[in-house]
Protein backbone atom coordinates (compact mmCIF):
# COMPACT_ATOMS: atom_id res chain seq x y z
CA UNK A 1 0.00 0.00 0.00
CA UNK A 2 2.67 2.53 0.99
CA UNK A 3 4.92 1.45 -1.88
CA UNK A 4 2.12 2.19 -4.34
CA UNK A 5 1.54 5.55 -2.70
CA UNK A 6 5.16 6.62 -3.27
CA UNK A 7 5.23 5.10 -6.78
CA UNK A 8 2.16 7.17 -7.70
CA UNK A 9 4.27 10.34 -7.59
CA UNK A 10 6.55 8.93 -10.30
CA UNK A 11 9.65 10.41 -8.63
CA UNK A 12 11.37 7.59 -6.77
CA UNK A 13 12.95 4.44 -8.11
CA UNK A 14 11.91 1.09 -6.63
CA UNK A 15 15.35 0.92 -4.99
CA UNK A 16 14.89 4.36 -3.38
CA UNK A 17 11.44 3.39 -2.10
CA UNK A 18 12.72 0.16 -0.56
CA UNK A 19 15.61 2.04 1.10
CA UNK A 20 13.61 4.80 2.72
CA UNK A 21 10.69 2.57 3.72
CA UNK A 22 13.09 0.97 6.16
CA UNK A 23 13.14 4.30 8.01
CA UNK A 24 9.44 4.09 8.85
CA UNK A 25 8.37 2.55 12.15
CA UNK A 26 5.06 0.78 12.69
CA UNK A 27 2.78 2.26 15.34
CA UNK A 28 -0.61 1.27 16.68
CA UNK A 29 -2.91 4.11 17.75
CA UNK A 30 -6.06 3.22 19.60
CA UNK A 31 -9.48 4.83 19.27
CA UNK A 32 -9.55 8.29 20.94
CA UNK A 33 -5.74 8.44 21.25
CA UNK A 34 -3.84 11.28 19.60
CA UNK A 35 -1.21 11.40 16.90
CA UNK A 36 -0.64 15.10 17.65
CA UNK A 37 -2.11 17.31 20.35
CA UNK A 38 -2.49 21.07 20.43
CA UNK A 39 0.56 22.66 22.03
CA UNK A 40 2.94 19.85 21.03
CA UNK A 41 5.38 20.17 18.16
CA UNK A 42 4.76 17.81 15.26
CA UNK A 43 8.07 16.09 14.56
CA UNK A 44 6.87 13.19 12.42
CA UNK A 45 4.56 12.27 9.59
CA UNK A 46 2.43 9.17 9.38
CA UNK A 47 1.13 7.05 6.57
CA UNK A 48 -2.24 5.61 7.56
CA UNK A 49 -2.42 1.87 6.90
CA UNK A 50 -5.80 1.46 8.61
CA UNK A 51 -8.09 3.62 10.69
CA UNK A 52 -9.64 7.07 10.55
CA UNK A 53 -8.41 10.29 12.14
CA UNK A 54 -10.04 13.64 12.66
CA UNK A 55 -8.29 16.99 12.94
CA UNK A 56 -9.92 19.52 15.19
CA UNK A 57 -9.29 22.61 17.25
CA UNK A 58 -10.96 24.04 20.32
CA UNK A 59 -12.91 27.22 19.54
CA UNK A 60 -13.05 30.21 21.87
CA UNK A 61 -16.43 28.99 23.15
CA UNK A 62 -14.85 25.68 24.20
CA UNK A 63 -16.44 23.57 21.45
CA UNK A 64 -14.24 21.28 19.42
CA UNK A 65 -14.47 21.96 15.71
CA UNK A 66 -13.65 19.12 13.33
CA UNK A 67 -12.29 20.46 10.06
CA UNK A 68 -10.58 17.47 8.44
CA UNK A 69 -10.65 13.68 8.29
CA UNK A 70 -7.76 11.43 7.27
CA UNK A 71 -8.30 7.95 5.89
CA UNK A 72 -6.17 4.93 4.95
CA UNK A 73 -3.60 5.42 2.21
CA UNK A 74 -3.03 9.07 3.17
CA UNK A 75 -0.19 10.93 4.83
CA UNK A 76 -0.94 12.79 8.02
CA UNK A 77 0.86 15.47 10.02
CA UNK A 78 0.09 18.74 11.72
CA UNK A 79 1.58 20.33 8.64
CA UNK A 80 2.06 23.91 9.83
CA UNK A 81 3.73 22.68 13.03
CA UNK A 82 5.82 20.20 11.07
CA UNK A 83 7.24 22.81 8.69
CA UNK A 84 7.55 25.69 11.18
CA UNK A 85 8.70 23.75 14.26
CA UNK A 86 6.08 25.66 16.26
CA UNK A 87 3.52 24.10 18.61
CA UNK A 88 0.52 22.58 16.87
CA UNK A 89 -2.75 24.47 16.92
CA UNK A 90 -4.69 21.31 16.11
CA UNK A 91 -5.41 17.88 17.52
CA UNK A 92 -5.23 14.75 15.39
CA UNK A 93 -7.26 12.04 17.08
CA UNK A 94 -8.01 8.45 16.08
CA UNK A 95 -11.71 7.83 15.54
CA UNK A 96 -11.03 4.12 15.21
CA UNK A 97 -8.09 1.91 16.11
CA UNK A 98 -5.38 2.63 13.57
CA UNK A 99 -2.14 1.27 12.19
CA UNK A 100 0.44 3.79 11.04
CA UNK A 101 3.87 3.88 9.49
CA UNK A 102 5.68 6.84 11.04
CA UNK A 103 8.72 8.75 9.78
CA UNK A 104 10.61 11.22 11.99
CA UNK A 105 11.29 14.76 10.79
CA UNK A 106 15.04 14.26 11.36
CA UNK A 107 15.01 11.35 8.91
CA UNK A 108 13.18 13.47 6.33
CA UNK A 109 15.70 16.30 6.82
CA UNK A 110 18.51 13.81 6.17
CA UNK A 111 16.78 12.48 3.06
CA UNK A 112 16.38 16.02 1.70
CA UNK A 113 20.12 16.63 2.09
CA UNK A 114 20.98 13.49 0.14
CA UNK A 115 18.27 13.28 -2.52
CA UNK A 116 16.72 16.02 -4.66
CA UNK A 117 13.74 13.73 -5.27
CA UNK A 118 12.67 14.26 -1.66
CA UNK A 119 12.58 18.01 -2.23
CA UNK A 120 10.37 17.43 -5.26
CA UNK A 121 8.16 15.09 -3.25
CA UNK A 122 7.74 17.56 -0.38
CA UNK A 123 6.92 20.31 -2.86
CA UNK A 124 4.20 18.11 -4.33
CA UNK A 125 2.83 17.37 -0.86
CA UNK A 126 2.79 21.09 -0.02
CA UNK A 127 0.91 21.76 -3.25
CA UNK A 128 -1.62 19.03 -2.43
CA UNK A 129 -2.13 20.48 1.05
CA UNK A 130 -2.74 23.92 -0.42
CA UNK A 131 -5.23 22.58 -2.97
CA UNK A 132 -7.05 20.63 -0.26
CA UNK A 133 -7.25 23.72 1.93
CA UNK A 134 -8.54 25.82 -0.97
CA UNK A 135 -11.11 23.15 -1.86
CA UNK A 136 -12.33 23.04 1.75
CA UNK A 137 -12.54 26.84 1.87
CA UNK A 138 -14.65 26.96 -1.30
CA UNK A 139 -16.83 24.09 -0.07
CA UNK A 140 -17.64 26.02 3.08
CA UNK A 141 -18.36 29.20 1.12
CA UNK A 142 -20.30 27.77 -1.84
CA UNK A 143 -21.75 24.35 -1.07
CA UNK A 144 -24.66 23.48 1.14
CA UNK A 145 -24.15 21.07 4.03
CA UNK A 146 -25.92 18.39 1.97
CA UNK A 147 -23.49 18.92 -0.93
CA UNK A 148 -20.50 18.74 1.43
CA UNK A 149 -21.85 15.53 2.93
CA UNK A 150 -22.43 14.00 -0.53
CA UNK A 151 -18.87 14.92 -1.55
CA UNK A 152 -17.42 13.27 1.56
CA UNK A 153 -19.63 10.24 1.06
CA UNK A 154 -18.68 10.04 -2.61
CA UNK A 155 -14.95 10.19 -1.80
CA UNK A 156 -14.94 7.86 1.22
CA UNK A 157 -18.11 5.71 1.15
CA UNK A 158 -16.57 2.83 3.12
CA UNK A 159 -15.44 5.03 5.99
CA UNK A 160 -18.06 7.76 6.45
CA UNK A 161 -20.41 5.38 8.28
CA UNK A 162 -17.67 4.81 10.89
CA UNK A 163 -17.42 8.50 11.79
CA UNK A 164 -19.51 9.48 14.83
CA UNK A 165 -22.36 11.85 14.01
CA UNK A 166 -21.08 14.66 16.25
CA UNK A 167 -17.79 14.78 14.30
CA UNK A 168 -19.54 14.68 10.92
CA UNK A 169 -21.92 17.43 12.00
CA UNK A 170 -19.03 19.57 13.26
CA UNK A 171 -17.13 19.03 9.98
CA UNK A 172 -20.20 20.07 7.99
CA UNK A 173 -20.93 23.03 10.26
CA UNK A 174 -24.43 21.83 11.19
CA UNK A 175 -26.29 20.23 14.08
CA UNK A 176 -26.60 16.48 14.48
CA UNK A 177 -30.35 16.80 13.90
CA UNK A 178 -29.74 18.54 10.56
CA UNK A 179 -27.21 15.85 9.63
CA UNK A 180 -29.75 13.12 10.39
CA UNK A 181 -32.21 14.79 7.96
CA UNK A 182 -29.52 15.05 5.29
CA UNK A 183 -28.56 11.39 5.70
CA UNK A 184 -32.19 10.29 5.30
CA UNK A 185 -32.51 12.33 2.10
CA UNK A 186 -29.16 11.32 0.58
CA UNK A 187 -29.11 8.50 -1.94
CA UNK A 188 -25.69 7.57 -3.31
Amino acid sequence: MIENYFRSFDIFSDHEIKDFLQLFEARKVYKNDFFVQEGDKCREIAFIISGIFRSYYIADNGKDMTYCFRFPNQLMASYSSFISDCPSRENMQAITDADLLVLKKDAIDDLIKDDLNWTKFLKMIAEQEYLELEKRFFQLQRDSAAQRYETLLGNQPDYVQKIPLQYLASYLGITQRHLSRIRKETVI
